[in-house]
């Protein structure tokens, strides 16, 4: 189901995610992932689907707005722990506009896997 945040809600970070029968997790994110205790869900669910033995994760950034240097030093982070676990794999999906900027002009395209769709 798809929805558009009232524009109170905007600034607004919202995560959701699914499993795949494989085991891969599915996570979308829309809104923005800046500097504020709201992108710290990103790293809390990151690690209990790691808990739970998920070692394959595709983030889905077709609705995320901004991303300033906090959330792209999230995504860091979940590369850095999904990289040590055995069979570990982290892809983006839909990024664009200023959010693919980002990861561009970081150098980080280079080093994360990004995907069509």
């Amino acid at each position: 189901m798809k929805f558009k945040l009232p524009a109170n809600l905007s600034n607004l970070l919202v995560i959701e995610h699914t499993k795949a029968d494989g085991g891969a997790a599915h996570i979308t994110l829309r809104g923005k992932l800046m500097l504020g205790s709201d992108s710290e869900q990103l790293d809390d669910l990151v690690a209990r689907l790691l808990g739970e033995g998920v070692s394959d994760f595709v983030f889905d950034l077709a609705g995320l707005t901004h991303i300033d240097s906090t959330g792209i030093g999230r995504f860091i982070s979940a590369f850095n722990k999904i990289m040590l676990v055995d069979g570990g794999r982290m892809r983006m999906a839909g990024a664009q506009g200023t959010v693919r900027s980002a990861f561009r002009v970081t150098k980080l395209d280079t080093i994360f896997e990004f995907v069509d769709g």
